[in-house]
């Protein structure tokens, strides 16, 4: 997917997404009783924790507990926020929209980070293109979008650049079909969103791959997805926090 020439860009700094990330874990434990502990602190420490499990810098024998959450306290973060999950590991973190551009192929380009900028994940139309960070990456995924609606757009090839272990590259070929599963209401941190359900069932290399779209139409994002990042990490869950 090419870098167009008079592409548009509008990145959020580093420095903002830090305090954006400190926005955030301060206000989720606002309704905690005042016996509790100190919740900023403990809530960013989660989030600083999960920032390097997530990209595997920390040894840990459970994955770090994931901090309360209200509607009422994400009302008052005034930047995207997308919650990722590695599957296989139960690792999760926070992560903040830092770069959003458009290039000469559909769908606009989100580029979300860990609040220390070591784990990044990219998106194209709410389809995952791209990881950073993670081990054995997803370098690079060729998929159809649209301009006209988030999330896959149709069948076909879909062909992705994996980062084994070893750090060699090796490209992966599948071949997908997308089925519509039709209107369906999610839940996300006390607020129900109407989605349509897209469904990506793909087929190569001896193995099948399935991910799930709940797809907002009229606002033009996916809400909550589950996508393949490789074989190396498995399925990542995403899930919209804050639009």
């Amino acid at each position: 997917m090419g870098e167009g020439l008079g592409m548009n860009l509008r990145g959020l700094s580093l420095r903002s997404a830090a305090l954006a990330a400190a926005a955030l874990l301060a206000v989720s434990g606002c309704s905690r009783g005042t016996d509790a502990p100190p919740t900023q602190l403990q809530l960013l420490n989660a989030a600083r924790t999960s920032a390097g499990a997530i990209a595997g810098k920390v040894r840990r024998t459970e994955a770090p507990a994931r901090p309360p959450l209200t509607r009422a306290a994400l009302e008052q973060v005034q930047v995207p926020v997308l919650e990722v999950t590695v599957e296989r590991r139960g690792d999760w973190a926070f992560l903040f929209r830092t770069l959003e551009r458009t290039d000469s192929s559909p769908g606009r380009i989100e580029q979300w980070s860990t609040e220390d900028s070591n784990v990044t994940i990219s998106l194209r139309g709410g389809v995952l293109i791209a990881t950073r960070g993670l081990g054995g990456d997803l370098l690079s995924s060729a998929v159809r979008v649209s301009d006209a609606r988030p999330g896959p757009d149709g069948g076909g090839a879909h062909r992705q650049m994996i980062r084994n272990l070893d750090y060699r590259e090796t490209a992966l070929a599948l071949s997908c079909d997308l089925v519509d599963l039709g209107p369906e209401t999610i839940e996300i941190v006390e607020r129900r969103h109407a989605t349509r359900h897209l469904q990506q069932r793909c087929t190569g290399g001896g193995g099948r791959v399935v991910n799930d779209y709940w797809t907002d139409p009229r606002a033009g994002l996916v809400w909550q997805s589950r996508q393949w990042a490789g074989p190396h990490l498995g399925y990542l869950s995403l899930r919209r926090l804050v639009k």
